[in-house]
């Protein structure tokens, strides 16, 4: 078995409501996404995904049509901050996404590893495995949720 990476970026808001520093002040970040697949590259001479785990750009547009393109550019705030949700709420075609958790870029890598897993595996089965996903708040920051810290 191989592994694959594939790396997009996306800007968002948040905010930490219940923190102690800056970070419970609405704020942005350029997120760095990293989605690790794992499975046997095709072997079938003239197709062309020979010699590929999964080509590339597939591995892109899923991940942009089933989390990056509803994050990006978005306020991702927790289901219970009721005072900025009432705030985005009055905003007319605001772009918000109500989370059932803190947005911390900790609980934001495990929604997307869920999120994500159905998306691969359930599109290509047994054949594709997402190993980890992992995210960068910051340059020197991320947090990572691997296939092996997954309990069913």
């Amino acid at each position: 078995m191989l592994t694959i990476t594939r790396k997009l970026e996306f800007d968002a808001g948040h905010r930490i409501p219940d923190h102690h520093s800056q970070c419970r002040n609405l704020h942005g970040h350029r997120y760095v996404l990293h989605i690790t697949l794992e499975g046997d590259p095709l072997m079938k001479e003239g197709d062309s995904g020979n010699g590929m785990i999964l080509d590339f750009s597939e591995v892109k547009k899923l991940a942009e049509t089933h989390l990056v393109s509803h994050w990006d550019h978005a306020f991702l705030v927790y289901e219970k901050d009721r005072p900025v949700r009432e705030f985005l709420d009055s905003l007319p075609n605001h772009k918000t996404v109500v989370l059932d958790r803190v947005p911390t870029v900790e609980n934001m890598a495990q929604v997307a590893f869920d999120t994500l897993k159905n998306v691969y595996e359930g599109f290509y089965g047994k054949a594709l495995v997402l190993k980890s996903v992992r995210i960068y708040e910051t340059p020197n920051c991320w947090a990572e949720v691997t296939a092996d810290s997954v309990h069913d």
